[in-house]
Order: structure tokens, then sequence, then C-alpha cells
């Protein structure tokens, strides 16, 4: 799927410029301002070039909580202090979000209480237990846990988080792509859920001339559809990459990446459960199905300095084992060989260290003849080089 957009906020020509605020709710400078926030808490993630894939990885499975949804709920707790909003936080979330909550709230000392589906990763659950918040579970997917969030935030006057449509969320999850600025990326390919990551990316880089394709997995593409001008309620498809089944996606994020986002790339469940596969026998790399979804739309993105968001690690042991018991990816296409250097002509022969006897018509006189043919090569003679005991043709 691809369409045109031109987006409005960054600076064109001056009519566009003032646009900024008809895009959305947050711009550029709240993603700064989240980037000022967090740098003591939260160290840049690595970025790893991925050879056999021709692409960058920018690793945030070894973000705190093993996912990059740390950034936007830490974000959007310090903001809240900042504004003297001290109520008890809720969210729901199918666990890496909830995650990030926990333990943003354990940082701030603030009440957490997280609702999940039935059915979410038990690494998951576990690790928004580890820290300390009150996990709750109601319903078999994350638009039923949604619904009971919001009502127990009205019923009980509790601050409720969204994963992705939140200005303040979205600002956080912008600073992934404050981080991968410094490497002057071509294309940055980034999976969509509810669009919190690929709003907050293409804020931050779509000034600096870089085009920002979304990922989807087809069956999950709430996102796609809704920019296409479709927003009926359809149930996703079940799906390796949970983190991004949403029925929904979020109005502030659908504004942001109708305007902002470069295309969008459909992939195959099939094309998703090779790429975790490859991605951990051949790069060493263990990431969730959503932190996977980039990487295998980037098959079908050109770019000259590709980067893909492995935007999450927690997968569970059994579902991981699993795929690698039963997936047997095809094997990488060979590289290409590197194109010989063109002989130079005599004419502009440059000196070498060990240069080449000039042939000699002597015959051999030396009892070692048959080692040193003539005495030219036996006062040349070198252990170190032995190409020099013959006589050149």
């Amino acid at each position: 799927m691809r369409w045109s957009a031109t987006p409005c906020w960054w600076p064109m020509p001056a009519a566009d410029a003032s646009k900024e605020s008809d895009v959305g709710d947050v711009t550029v400078a709240d993603v700064l301002a989240a980037q000022a926030r967090l740098r003591r808490f939260l160290p840049p993630t690595p970025l790893h070039h991925a050879e056999r894939f021709g692409t960058w990885l920018k690793l945030e499975n070894l973000q705190r909580t093993g996912s990059y949804k740390v950034r936007g709920a830490l974000n959007a707790l310090l903001a809240a202090r900042e504004r003297g909003d001290t109520r008890p936080v809720i969210c729901a979330s199918a666990g890496n979000h909830a995650q990030g909550v926990a333990w943003a709230a354990y940082r701030l000392d603030v009440p957490a209480i997280t609702v999940m589906p039935h059915g979410a990763p038990a690494t998951k659950i576990a690790g928004v237990a580890h820290w300390g918040a009150t996990v709750r579970q109601h319903g078999n997917s994350y638009d039923e846990a949604y619904a009971f969030a919001v009502e127990l935030a009205q019923r009980h006057g509790y601050r409720f988080l969204s994963a992705f449509d939140d200005a303040d969320v979205i600002a956080g999850q912008g600073t992934v792509g404050i981080e991968l600025a410094a490497h002057a990326p071509d294309v940055v390919i980034v999976p969509i859920g509810g669009g919190g990551l690929a709003s907050g990316v293409a804020l931050a880089l779509k000034s600096q001339g870089v085009r920002i394709v979304g990922a989807q997995v087809e069956g999950v593409d709430s996102m796609a559809r809704a920019i296409r001008g479709d927003v009926r309620e359809i149930n996703p498809v079940a799906s390796l990459a949970d983190g991004v089944r949403v029925k929904i996606p979020g109005f502030l994020t659908r504004r942001l990446c109708t305007s902002l986002l470069d295309d969008v790339v459909i992939v195959r469940e099939a094309e998703l459960r090779e790429t975790l596969v490859r991605l951990a026998l051949e790069e060493h790399i263990i990431a969730e199905g959503a932190g996977a979804l980039a990487l295998a739309a980037g098959r079908r993105v050109a770019g000259r300095r590709k980067c893909a968001v492995v935007s999450g690690g927690n997968i569970d042991a059994g579902v991981l084992a699993g795929l690698l018991t039963d997936i047997r990816p095809r094997p990488p296409r060979k590289p290409r060989r590197r194109r010989a250097e063109t002989p130079r002509s005599p004419g502009k022969a440059t000196a070498t260290a060990f240069p080449t006897p000039s042939p000699s018509p002597c015959k051999p006189s030396h009892p070692l003849s048959r080692r040193f043919p003539c005495d030219h090569h036996r006062t040349n003679y070198h252990p170190a080089h032995p190409h020099l005991r013959h006589h050149p043709a």
C-alpha cells in the first residue's frame, strides 16, 4: 500500500510552517522536552548492523523492561509530576506498556494498576508484578482490557494512561528518533499497533529528510485501513505480533501517521515468523513478534542506510522454542563478490615493496642451480619471499 502525503509541519515554504498545530497536539518541542526528562533515567539503546539483512537495527529489546514502551510511560509520569498531578495511574496493555508503567511508577513512587487481557504472555505478566504494580486480567483482547481500565479510572478517579493515544506518551516514544538522528539514516522502519512509536519517530526525524515507513501484519492492519479512510472495527486475527493487535488506532496517532508516514508495508504472518527465527539464529538477537515486524518489512523497502526498530524482546520461552523447532528458514542469499581491481596500465605502474626482478638470460652456473637457476636469482633470493626463486618468464 502506498500513498503520497505532503507533511505539513516541518519547515518548507513559509505558508506550510504555520500548519504545525494542525497535525496534532504533539510537536517536535515536546519530543525534545521528553529527551531532556528521560536522559537521566534511560541510556540510549545500541545500534546493530545486521549484515545479512542489509539493515541497521535499533535494539529497543535491550531497553529497560525489554521494550521502548517505558519511554512513553516514564515521560508521561514525569510530565504529570511537573503539572502537579499525583493521582494513581491505570493502563490497559497486552504487556509491554504495562511493564513500562510499572517500572516508571516504581521509580517515581506512584501507585499503578495494569489491566491485561487473558492470554497475555506470562513473561510480561511476571515483569509487571516484579515492579510492584497491581495486575488485573480482563477480557480476551486489548480492546476489552482497555474498556475495563477506562471504567475503573472513571469510577475511582485514577489517571488513565493510554498506550499510544496520549501526547506525553507519543513524545516519549519519539526519543527513539532523536537517538537515531545521530546515525543519519535515510529510511526508518517502525512497527505500528496503535501508532504511538511511528508518530513519535516521524515527528523527530521528518525535518531531517528521513523517510518513515510503517509495518503491520496482514489482518492486523487497523492503522493502514484508517489512513485509507476505513475506520470500521474489525477484530484483528491471531498473530505472533501480539503487541500490535489493536482493533482501533488512536485518534491523535491517526492524524500524525496520515500526515507524516511515507508508506505502510503489510507483512504476511509466515514472513514474520521466519524473520524472528533468522534474527535469533543469524544475528543472535531475541525479539518478540512485534519486535521483528519492522525487519520483516525491510526487505520491501529500498534505502542505502536502512534502520529497523526492534521494538521489544519479551517473548515467552515456550513460543520461541516452538518457533525454533518448527521453522526452518531459507538460507540467506550469498553475498555478491567484490569487483576485482582494474589492472594498472604499464605506463602508470607504481613502485611496490618487493619489485619483481628483471629478466636475466644467464644460464645456471652454481651447484645449487636447481634451486637458484642463475647468479641473478642467487643474489636476490630471500627466504621470506620464495616467489623470487624462479626465473621470470
